[in-house]
């Protein structure tokens, strides 16, 4: 098994439909969910193992998911927003190492509950010309609403996954 990459990179070659789109948004909207479910039993040092050698510890990936997740809302909002907008990346990685990352995981679960209720209501309004609107991603270029949203889709069950194999591997 891959521990980076659990459930393999996100790759989609299909047409997004309404009916694709609408499975990913049912991931998103499920996320906080699994995420809480996937921690529940979990201790405070059991929290600050990391889900790999050199990777993040599984308190560092939960508050990574609302870091990322709370960027990714504001880019689906500045798409819808405003023509081709060119978003600023952020470095996730000085961003793991910050004191925000330590606190208690409740603090991000219960913000990914709010964020992914609200991102998911915005989402399920979308039109067809809202989900072939786009902004620019100055690393990865053009990037349209749907593809974002199968993109974050992924984004929640890969780090699902590091936690959840994680656990497997360690009978936790």
């Amino acid at each position: 098994m891959d521990l980076k990459y659990p459930i393999g990179k996100f790759e989609f070659k299909g047409e997004i439909t309404n009916s694709v789109t609408n499975v990913w948004i049912d991931e998103i909207e499920d996320l906080p969910r699994l995420l809480q479910n996937a921690v529940k039993d979990i201790d405070n040092e059991q929290l600050d193992t990391p889900y790999r050698s050199g990777g993040w510890t599984v308190r560092q990936v939960i508050h990574h998911l609302a870091d990322s997740h709370m960027n990714a809302y504001i880019r689906f909002k500045l798409a819808l927003t405003e023509e081709k907008p060119v978003i600023k990346p952020y470095d996730e990685k000085e961003w793991a190492k910050l004191s925000d990352c330590k606190l208690p995981i409740d603090t991000s679960l219960s913000l990914l509950e709010s964020l992914h209720k609200r991102w998911t209501n915005l989402l399920r309004s979308l039109s067809r010309a809202d989900i072939e609107r786009t902004f620019i991603h100055p690393e990865s270029g053009e990037v349209s609403v749907g593809e974002n949203i199968g993109i974050y889709a992924w984004h929640g069950r890969h780090h699902l996954a590091h936690i959840t194999s994680l656990c497997n591997r360690k009978g936790w």
